[in-house]
Order: structure tokens, then C-alpha cells, then sequence
């Protein structure tokens, strides 16, 4: 038994009709645009993480006016 069960024999006689019914290069097309789908999909996520880093650094720095001279001790 496969998954549900559902036979591999039975999987691969699905996979067939729907070759027969869309065709190889429809398929191809199909894969491709999902492909580029999840690559942006991990593309803006990865660019969410370092939005959210650059904002943490930016509130953790101090501001410093130009002149200013901070002493770490005051006399």
C-alpha cells in the first residue's frame, strides 16, 4: 500500500494520463513557474530578516551631535 492507500502502480498510471492530457511542455512550464515562485517566496523572507537586523542596529546605536564629545567620566 502507498500513500492512502493508494498503490505506486495506480500513482504512475495517474502521472501518465495527466502527461497525455497536458502534455510534457505544459508540465514544464508549470514546474518552472513554481520553481520561481518558491525562490522568491525564500527571496523576500530572507530579505524580511535583514530589514528587521538593520532596524534593531539602527535603534541599538547611539546618536552622537557632531562637536559633542561624550566622557565616559565626568570629572
Amino acid at each position: 500500500m502507498g500513500f492512502g492507500g493508494i498503490s505506486p502502480w495506480s500513482l504512475l498510471l495517474i502521472l501518465l494520463i495527466v502527461m497525455l492530457i497536458f502534455g510534457t511542455k505544459r508540465l514544464k512550464g508549470v514546474g518552472g513557474d513554481l520553481g520561481s515562485a518558491i525562490k522568491s517566496f525564500k527571496q523576500s523572507m530572507s530579505d524580511g530578516e535583514k530589514e528587521e537586523e538593520t532596524k534593531q542596529l539602527k535603534e541599538n546605536t547611539t546618536k552622537v551631535v557632531e562637536g559633542e564629545v561624550k566622557d565616559k567620566e565626568k570629572a
